[in-house]
């Protein structure tokens, strides 16, 4: 009897993805800790605070 010959496609593609899959959350998460760990916004002032909660607080029309 012959035997059935068993696809090595669909482990290789499976293993593929879960790699990519890894490395993209992998990438995600050492740029959160970049963006994180930079201040790119910078110290606000007082006045700026003032604005932009005013900004925020004020309805529109």
């Amino acid at each position: 009897m012959a035997e059935k010959s068993k696809s090595v496609l669909l482990p290789v593609v499976a293993a593929a993805v879960f790699a990519g899959l890894g490395r993209m959350v992998l990438q995600k998460i050492i740029a959160d800790r970049k963006a994180r760990g930079s201040n790119v916004a910078g110290p606000l002032d007082e006045k700026t605070r003032a604005w932009i909660s005013e900004v925020v607080r004020t309805p529109r029309k």
